[in-house]
């Protein structure tokens, strides 16, 4: 049977101010019915262009150039827009974005919104529109799908919007659906709800589907194929289960080395150096060659040919017998943990915490309390990282902000190195305990330098003068390994990475006793998610700094934390070391976040891969 999707040697370009950036190139894809491709690869590889050019949904100005597009057999390069948007887009074709809130439109109710294309193109009556709707929801597992057809988008929570957006995906059952990062930055829980229903629909419904991630452990599990992009150019392809198992180019296995496992003892992970390059110009030489272990010099003088078979090819000069010595070698350095004593002062100690809040649905409708923290113990000693996890909506982060001083509890107490938050002024609290926050591009004031972001703490206090200030913003610079060419640079000249490393070292430019990270790596990609966290161990190691680390992530957990708290519905239900919550949990609620937590198949990942440490 022909392939139900057949691109072949895709490029896309777009014109920017000063340069044409060649976003993807020469990727070619192959799809069956009811077959699962994972696209992986780090933000800027080309995977969502790929993804937007198969859509038509590419921005104003870009230049599409390939050698056959067919869809059920059609060539889609002979069918005119209009014709795609009206009988193949949505209908046939149907793509899952990766925010869906960005998606949604704010002002429309969710049954509008899900109604509204079938109605529009004459697929279904608006009654049956609907109803369908409304299975949809149901099917979706969202509660009272009926009554959320009157809602709009924030009167939803993140993993129920992601079930709107599916639901939405669905409504004219598509014979191709795409699905760009559907769970990025979610529970886990809620990961594993919404992989396991996309996998049942598909199932149901005899679709194919395109998962674009780049959480490997996520493809390893729910694919049957995967393709690995790297600036702009597919280097890698073939079954998940081999290609998981068996990698056979260096930047695949870069990858999967730098993924936190919760298997045996952690490992210093080996983040891949540099970032992905920009290709203004098409590249004549290997593109992965700058940040490679194995680099040669026949790999800076021309493009590296395809290797292997139909079945798992990459496209590298290392042949099967170098591969498998380069995965052999120099294994990375065990990462030892340290054992925090209990005799250990505490920095903070969090007793009795209760925070209530007010809320009214409607404009007069009746108030109801929410006890989003609900009589919490919790004590952060000096020199360990403590691992506060939960679901959305477990009082994770309130009783964040409650032990910052950034918010006052209902009742309880917070004491800093055993003086209550009360007695102490904000330029003692702030000297004590600094937070990084989530998202460092939303934290960061986007018209400020470097130097100008990381130096006002120190201005807010009246520290130093002018010179010595400089000269601390370069010290805490090089400390979180931010090149100090940059301190003159703003946010959005910086990667994801290097701007999560500006948070870190504004927070560390007071020199506090300890930082409260929240969910600090949830949107990164892997490689800089190893950065992250390689940092994070060694600030803590050389500057004996607490952290209390809010996460979803149990890999996150199992490789920098000592001890983990674990809350639900604003309580703590259990408590204890890394080792005896991991492996020997006592609570029922813990044991689902585990049992959530990606992991890859059974035939797991054998190799030894050598890395940077």
């Amino acid at each position: 049977m022909a392939p139900l999707l057949e691109i072949r040697n895709l490029s896309v370009s777009l014109e920017l101010p000063n340069a044409r950036l060649h976003a993807v190139r020469g990727a070619t894809v192959s799809l069956d019915r009811g077959q699962t491709l994972g696209i992986v690869g780090e933000s800027g590889s080309g995977k969502s262009m790929t993804a937007l050019a198969l859509m038509r949904l590419l921005p104003r100005g870009a230049e599409v150039n390939l050698d056959r597009l067919a869809f059920d057999s059609q060539d889609l390069t002979a069918v005119p827009d209009a014709v795609f948007a009206r009988e193949i887009l949505g209908r046939r074709m149907a793509m899952i974005f990766q925010e869906p809130m960005t998606s949604l439109n704010p002002v429309y109710t969710i049954g509008r919104q899900l109604t509204e294309a079938s109605v529009r193109q004459g697929v279904l009556s608006a009654k049956v529109a609907h109803q369908r709707a409304i299975a949809l929801l149901d099917r979706t597992g969202i509660p009272d799908p009926a009554g959320r057809m009157s809602q709009y988008p924030h009167q939803l929570s993140g993993g129920q919007r992601q079930r709107v957006m599916i639901a939405m995906a669905l409504m004219m059952e598509p014979e191709l659906l795409i699905a760009d990062e559907p769970t990025t930055a979610l529970d886990v829980t809620v990961q594993a709800q919404i992989l396991e229903l996309l996998a049942g629909l598909q199932c149901e419904m005899g679709m194919a589907m395109i998962l674009i991630s780049h959480d490997l452990a996520v493809v390893s599990e729910h694919t049957d194929r995967v393709a690995v992009m790297y600036g702009g150019e597919m280097i890698e392809e073939g079954r998940a289960a081999e290609v998981m198992a068996a990698a056979k180019h260096p930047y695949t296995q870069a990858l999967l080395k730098a993924i936190p496992r919760m298997d045996g003892p952690p490992v210093k992970l080996a983040a891949i150096p540099g970032t992905v390059p920009s290709t203004t110009s098409i590249p004549k030489a290997c593109i992965f060659a700058s940040r490679c272990d194995f680099v040669r010099d026949v790999c800076r003088s021309g493009r590296p040919p395809v290797q292997g078979s139909d079945e798992h090819w990459r496209r590298c000069i290392l042949g099967e017998t170098e591969l498998a010595t380069q995965r052999q070698a120099s294994p990375v350095a065990a990462m030892v943990r340290k054992a925090v004593e209990a005799s250990t002062a505490p920095v903070i100690e969090a007793r009795d915490i209760v925070q209530v809040f007010q809320s009214r649905r409607g404009l007069f409708g009746p108030k109801k309390e929410i006890r989003a923290v609900d009589g919490v113990n919790l004590t952060l000693k000096r020199g360990e990282t403590l691992a506060l996890v939960g679901e959305s909506g477990s009082g994770k982060s309130t009783l964040a902000r409650v032990m910052l001083g950034l918010s006052l509890p209902t009742s309880g107490s917070v004491l800093m190195r055993g003086k209550t938050l009360g007695g102490m002024s904000p330029r003692e609290r702030a000297a004590l305990v600094q937070p990084v926050f989530q998202d460092p591009y939303s934290s960061l004031n986007p018209r400020r330098t470097l130097a100008e972001i990381i130096v006002r703490p120190l201005e807010l206090r009246g520290d130093g003068n002018s010179q010595t200030r400089l000269a601390r913003v370069r010290e805490v610079m090089d400390m979180v390994r931010l090149p100090q060419r940059l301190i003159h640079n703003y946010p959005a000249q910086l990667s994801g990475g290097q701007r999560q490393r500006v948070a870190i070292a504004r927070a560390l430019v007071t020199s506090p006793e300890a930082l409260v990270c929240d969910e600090p790596t949830s949107a990164l990609d892997v490689s800089v998610q190893a950065q992250i966290l390689n940092l994070l161990t060694d600030l803590q190691a050389n500057l004996g700094l607490s952290c209390l680390v809010i996460t979803h992530d149990m890999g996150v957990v199992h490789q920098i934390a000592n001890r983990v708290a674990v809350m639900l519905k604003g309580k703590l239900v259990e408590e204890g070391s890394t080792d005896a919550v991991l492996n020997h949990s006592s609570h029922e609620y813990t044991r689902t976040l585990l049992a959530a937590a990606p992991r890859f198949r059974a035939e797991e990942t054998r190799l030894e891969f050598s890395g940077h440490e």
